[in-house]
């Protein structure tokens, strides 16, 4: 549900993204099958994971804070671009797009808000140029017994 909402606010923004988002598992299955860029720009959503924070419990109800992150990998074909020269200025309008779809926002069920943790060029090979940024939501994890 988070990346689809996520989805939703990355192509309002990056309309020539509609249609070229994938999942975690698409994006697996692209890197274990050599078919990462088929398409000129596509990007990936990838739920990373929690963090546990200071917790408090008392009758009946326990709190956690915790951290979600969400990374988004965007991925331009290269093949015109070995040195990545201009890879990397095609890239920066789309980091700015996805940086302002995330960075601020929350779902309505959120304690606080997503915000950038970083951005960085994974990969520049094959004829394909990889970034990814991750992204942390400051939220609460509710238990009532």
């Amino acid at each position: 549900m988070l990346a689809d909402l996520a989805e939703q606010r990355i192509v309002a923004r990056l309309p020539e993204l509609v249609g070229s988002i994938g999942t975690a598992l698409q994006f697996s299955e692209a890197m274990r099958t050599g078919s990462l860029g088929q398409r000129d720009l596509s990007a990936y959503l990838l739920p990373l994971g929690m963090r546990g924070g200071a917790a408090t419990a008392a009758t009946g109800l326990f709190r956690q804070s915790i951290d979600r992150f969400l990374g988004v990998v965007l991925v331009k074909r290269a093949i015109a671009d070995p040195l990545g020269a201009k890879v990397a200025d095609a890239f920066m309008p789309l980091i700015d797009g996805v940086v302002e779809a995330i960075a601020g926002w929350a779902p309505e069920d959120a304690v606080g808000v997503f915000k950038l943790e970083r951005g960085e060029l994974v990969s520049l090979s094959g004829g394909v140029a990889t970034f990814q940024l991750d992204f942390s939501l400051d939220d609460q994890l509710r238990i009532q017994s």
